[in-house]
């Protein structure tokens, strides 16, 4: 058995966390994953929701209303039970979606996991519907960064796969993300991937430094030059057409928040709840969006991650409301 001081431990953790960031600017010594650009595949009908579940606005007809909230900003000067309890679910939704993605399983399997995971516990999937979302949960594949659609084609080994799950319940919506990597071991063994590995804790990193950043009398471009620090560090590029968001009984709403500098001074307040939600690419930020009016790749072909909290400023910090449970 070894032991190691505290200061040991310290030093080691430091040495690790300097060598996966050299491995950015670090030429690659194998050749490279391939990954062929992801193809629309067929979809399935959208999923039933009983009449029972009570439903956002816009869930029957398709149409957001114009938000009450977009010349100013609700602050939950309560504690706000109902939206820590959205958040707690739609985590936990996130993590049993993350867990059931296996090469093989397509995208719209897992749209059927998050679909009745949420009507079990009496909430409302948030995407289904939203301006005519087919689906209820959104599924981003390799250069796909946001708002994929869920389709019957399989997943495959070495796919970096995003899941964006959100959920409305007891009359407010919970939003969270992560990114994955299919088929990959915990050892991470497979040195083809490291690339794909490494874009993923960036993005990660990215998150964790934009929160870090949260407590009331900052500055909400703090948040942005946290994530741009980051992505810069890597050497990968932070996306700027798609920013966080309030969120609370509106599924959209202000402040929305940039993951990249940027010139949009507004002090952070207590009860202000909002997503922070950085979408980095391993080559160039610039997107499209395919004919289906949703999903957004890179213009490149370039892998993209994307990973997302719903934080709440309390008196002294941040509460990230959609972590796991212990």
């Amino acid at each position: 058995m070894f032991f190691v001081t505290k200061a040991q431990t310290t030093r080691q953790a430091h040495l690790i966390h300097q060598f996966i960031r050299s491995l950015a600017s670090s030429p690659a010594t194998t050749h490279p994953f391939v990954r062929s650009p992801v193809q629309k595949y067929p979809l399935t009908p959208t999923r039933h929701v009983p009449s029972y579940i009570p439903r956002p606005p816009y869930a029957r007809t398709g149409r957001v209303s114009p938000s009450v909230w977009l010349h100013q900003i609700a602050l939950h000067t309560e504690d706000p039970v109902e939206l820590r309890n959205a958040a707690r679910l739609a985590r936990r939704v996130l993590d049993l979606a993350c867990a059931s993605v296996q090469p093989g399983m397509t995208s719209d399997d897992i749209d059927a996991i998050v679909h009745e995971t949420i009507l079990r516990h009496g909430a409302y999937p948030s995407p289904l519907n939203y301006e005519g979302f087919p689906k209820s949960v959104c599924t981003s594949i390799n250069e796909v960064i946001c708002h994929g659609i869920p389709d019957l084609r399989p997943f495959q080994y070495g796919d970096v796969v995003s899941l964006d799950v959100s959920c409305y319940l007891q009359g407010v919506h919970g939003d969270n993300c992560a990114t994955i990597l299919v088929g990959d071991d915990e050892e991470g063994s497979d040195v083809q991937l490291a690339p794909a590995r490494r874009l993923i804790q960036a993005t990660k990193e990215s998150l964790d430094a934009a929160i870090a950043t949260c407590r009331p009398g900052s500055c909400l471009t703090s948040i942005g030059a946290a994530i741009q620090d980051v992505a810069d560090s890597y050497g990968y590029h932070s996306v700027e057409k798609y920013r966080g968001h309030g969120i609370g009984t509106e599924f959209h709403c202000a402040p929305f928040v940039k993951h990249f500098r940027n010139h949009d001074y507004l002090r952070l307040q207590k009860g202000m709840v909002f997503t922070i939600e950085p979408m980095l690419t391993a080559g160039c930020a610039d997107c499209f969006e395919w004919d289906d009016q949703w999903t957004v790749a890179t213009s490149d072909g370039s892998l993209a991650a994307q990973f997302e909290h719903t934080v709440y400023i309390t008196e002294d910090g941040a509460e990230i409301l959609t972590l796991p449970d212990e």
